[in-house]
This record gives C-alpha cells, structure tokens and sequence, in this order.
C-alpha cells in the first residue's frame, strides 16, 4: 500500500478501514430539483438519506469530498450507547429521565444499525477499563447508577484491567458501512453527489461551484465542519483532532472487546483480521488539538506508539496513522435545530457520534416529513 507508513516513516493520511476500493459518485454539475437536501454524507446524513427516502422525501446528498472522507470514516470504529458522559454524570448533568431514555433509544440504535448492515457490525460489547484508583471508583459509581435505571453492565476483571463490561456496544467498519448505505440509497433513489461543497445555504437551495439544487428544506449533517458551513454555530460547535494509528494483523493479544480507558482518552480494538487500532492522548496534544486541520501530530503519535508497545504490549510494525476532525460542544449534547429557516444542523457529538449520530439523522428526517419524531424527545425537553 502507497499510503502506509512504518515506524519511522512519515505519517499519511489513510486510515486503517480505508481499502482503495470505491468507484465515485458524480459531481453536481447542473441544476437539480427535490424535496430536501443533505449536506454531508457520514454516518448521520446517510442515515438521514435513507430514513427520507424511507418517508417517499426526493432526496440529494452533497459531499464536499467522499462518502464519510471525514470521521464518519475515520474514527475508531465503537458503537457506544449513551451520550458521550458517562451515565451516572449523564444523570447529573441531564437528568435522569431523559439519560435512561437516550440511553435505551442508542441501545436499539445499536441494534437497529446491526441488522441493517450485519456484515460491517459486531455486536461485541464493550470494555471500561479503569487507570488508577479513582477510576475504578467512578467505575462502580456509574455501575450503580445504570443498575438502578435497568441498563446493561457487568462488573469486569481480566487482562485488560477491571472495570465494566457493556454488553449492548459493539464494534463496526465505519467506511465500509457508510458506502454500503450510499450505494443502496442510490438504488433506492437518492441522488448523491461527490466532490459537491456547499458553498451558500437556505431553506430553498443550495449552491455548490457547479450546480445548485431547489428543495424545500435542508440538512446540515457535518459534526466537524457544522461551524465552517454554518458559522452561527461557531460560538456552540468547536472542531478537536482525535488521531489514531493501526498495525499489521498481530497474534500478540486477543482484544474480543473494544476497550476504552483514562476516562475515554484512550480507546482501542482488534480488527477481524488481528490489527490493533488505538486512539487517544488529545489531552497530551494540549491546545493543539483544538483545530480543523485533520493531519497527525508528533507528539500525539508518539504517545499512542508508546502505549502501544509499553501498555497493550504489542509490537508488531505500525501501518496507519491518522486523525479525523470532530465536534465538541460545551455541554458534551449534540446540535440538533433549527438553525435557518427550513435548514436543520446535527453534529458536536463530542467523539462519540457514530450512533447519536445515526439517531439524530432518522429523527430530523421525520421531524421534516411528518412534523414530529420520538426520537429526537429527549434531546430537545
């Protein structure tokens, strides 16, 4: 492969779920005509495509670069249920009625994306590893307060370290289940297009440098870049870096979970063919980190490579290297409005947007279509 680098190599861009197998989508090169239009085509506004087309919408999809080039294809590939606090600071920070419910609606999110692309997810849960002391401590705090709310979780003890184990999470390929539910919403009709920035929006239409497309509502569904597209947002919505690096398929240790750890800064997996993928130390990057500039960092790389080989103990060459831009909101809850007339926004999933994500994106699709959704309840009481 051209785009990998070894230890001391130069990092490059690809990530570890990139395979160099995808025929383009065309340009928009004309003017076009539907009912509503996406902007983004990751996870979310792909969910939101077919959830549209679902509820007989005319829909077009635009994409600044390709089907999920952002972090929608370039993250860490875990399917966690909940926001992105933990659910005992859920239930503080939110309240506990609507933690519960967000947590049982990304539950059947989980579920739901599983049976919609079983060969991209594994239903495999997932590990909270504690770091110190006052870790594990925050690890029963947590297991008691999902306990008392009905939720899943085990106590856990293992190679890893003890902590919980949630047995709901899972693991997927991100890129591959994107361009899966690409090509089948243009079977189903959508017209999606590639290499399409939007370069002005309203309710009404969409501008891209080559065409531009008439609709009666618009959505927005870009989490790293929202406030670029809609810098009204800008003062809600800030883009953080989070890099990763993969290895070669490596025999060295069995992860059957995905494993996350130090509060969430570090995360990692195993791959069905045996490569390690390990995220984290944003917080070593410092102030850094806080930029749309989607290019791995030396000092980051070198923290993750010493975890690598000191902590998960694995030395087999590194192949990837990467990082991705997300969206951080100060109160770690998603976007999900009304920003324009008839323009929607969803994103700030604060790192953890792969299932709020693909929530958020079906619920604005019936909000427009049908004038209210359930889904989107508990995030806007």
């Amino acid at each position: 492969m051209n785009d990998v680098a070894g230890d001391a190599g130069v990092a490059r861009a690809a990530s570890v779920w990139h395979d160099g197998v995808w025929l383009a989508l065309p340009t928009l090169a004309h003017p076009i005509e539907a009912d509503v239009c996406v902007v983004g085509l990751g996870g979310s506004g792909l969910a939101c495509v077919h959830e549209l087309l679902a509820l007989g919408q005319r829909v077009v999809g635009l994409d600044a670069a390709s089907v999920a080039s952002g972090a929608a294809g370039r993250n860490g590939g875990f399917l966690l249920a909940g926001v992105t606090s933990f659910h005992h600071d859920a239930v503080r920070e939110i309240g506990r009625e609507r933690a519960r419910a967000i947590y049982q609606l990304t539950i059947s999110e989980i579920a739901r994306m599983g049976a919609e692309t079983p060969d991209a997810v594994r239903h495999i849960g997932s590990l909270r590893i504690a770091d110190d002391a006052a870790e594990l401590r925050d690890c029963d705090a947590q297991y008691d307060a999902m306990r008392a709310d009905g939720l899943p979780v085990e106590r856990y003890g293992g190679a890893e370290g003890r902590g919980l184990f949630l047995p709901t999470d899972g693991a997927f390929q991100p890129l591959a289940r994107c361009r899966t539910l690409a090509l089948r919403a243009v079977e189903g009709g959508a017209l999606l297009f590639e290499h399409s920035p939007a370069m002005a929006i309203s309710g009404t239409e969409v501008q891209t440098p080559h065409g531009r497309v008439r609709c009666r509502s618009v959505v927005v569904a870009l989490d790293g870049a929202l406030a670029t597209v809609l810098p009204e947002l800008a003062p809600r919505v800030r883009s953080v870096r989070l890099q990763m690096l993969a290895t070669a398929p490596t025999s060295e240790v069995t992860v059957p979970h995905p494993v996350y750890t130090r509060w969430g800064y570090e995360y990692w997996q195993q791959t069905v063919d045996g490569r390690i993928a390990l995220g984290g130390f944003r917080d070593v990057g410092g102030d850094a980190e806080w930029t749309a500039d989607a290019t791995p960092s030396a000092t980051v790389q070198r923290a993750l490579e010493r975890y690598l080989r000191e902590r998960i103990g694995v030395q087999a060459p590194i192949t990837h290297r990467w990082a991705a831009t997300v969206g951080y909101t100060a109160d770690r809850m998603p976007v999900i409005e009304q920003v324009r007339p008839d323009v929607w926004a969803i994103g700030g999933y604060s790192g953890t947007g792969n299932v709020i994500g693909s929530l958020l994106g079906r619920g604005v699709a019936q909000r427009i279509a049908r004038g209210s959704s359930e889904l989107l309840a508990p995030f806007t009481m």
